[in-house]
């Protein structure tokens, strides 16, 4: 069993990141979406041990923030962003029978890089206001981002026959799914107890901000279009995150 969990992560992490890792036989990557927040966590580790080693050469906030946000898009290979960006092009469309043909499309509109900016922007704003734990804060963004998708996958109905996101639907399709990975979270959110001061008020306020804005996502986005495709489920994830990292200014660091 801890051989099939360890292909079944690494087979997860090559898809969903580009992090360089060596070439396995039979990997299985039909249930990949089934570890994505564990993938998410290690993406957040990432950004963490990048973000404490330029704090510990004392980089300036601003500037640390925003080469962190720029190793966001390295490691991911701006799979979700691009996804975030097609989603947009496709909502700015008035006919609704249209939206997941110009979403299909892959040169990228106006909106789609206004979405791009705005998430961005957002995250590296959010990053600068927030002064303390930074590595757990990127830790949780990244996971409850990715638990996002899972629900969105779980709850929603697939738009297209076929696509990269076609068989995620196969691997999540019960709450019972996407349940391990809320326990995780739940996990991490427990954190943020142990770092601050034993005060649980923050932990209750990451645990219902992280999960309450990765449901809503997805709702939203299957409001609009009916279901979800490939691209929204990297929509979902990457406005998580942005929303997430805002939402976690209101603390007190």
């Amino acid at each position: 069993m801890v051989k099939l969990f360890l292909g079944n992560l690494l087979a997860s992490i090559i898809f969903y990141t580009s992090i360089p890792l060596p070439y396995i036989n039979g990997l299985d990557f039909q249930g990949v979406a089934k570890l994505v927040p564990a993938v998410g966590l290690i993406i957040g580790g990432c950004l963490g041990l990048f973000d404490v080693g330029m704090n510990y050469l004392e980089m300036p906030v601003l500037t640390r923030s925003a080469l962190v946000v720029g190793l966001w898009i390295v490691i991911t290979g701006g799979l979700h962003l691009d996804g975030a960006m097609d989603t947009a092009d496709g909502l700015a469309v008035c006919e609704p029978e249209r939206r997941l043909e110009v979403m299909a499309d892959s040169a990228t509109g106006a909106f789609g890089a206004m979405s791009a900016i705005a998430i961005l922007l957002l995250k590296t704003s959010a990053l600068t206001d927030i002064g303390e734990n930074r590595w757990l804060v990127l830790l949780a963004s990244c996971g409850w981002g990715r638990w996002g998708q899972q629900v969105a996958i779980a709850c929603y109905p697939y738009l297209k026959p076929t696509g990269k996101g076609a068989f995620h639907k196969q691997a999540i399709q019960s709450y019972q799914d996407f349940l391990p990975g809320l326990l995780l979270m739940c996990a991490v959110s427990g954190l943020f107890w142990l770092v601050n001061g034993n005060s649980p008020l923050i932990t209750i306020f990451t645990l219902i901000a992280g999960s309450a804005i990765a449901i809503l996502t997805g709702a939203w986005f299957n409001h609009k279009l009916g279901g979800h495709t490939g691209d929204t489920y990297g929509a979902v994830v990457e406005w998580t995150e942005a929303l997430f990292l805002c939402a976690l200014t209101i603390l007190k660091w």
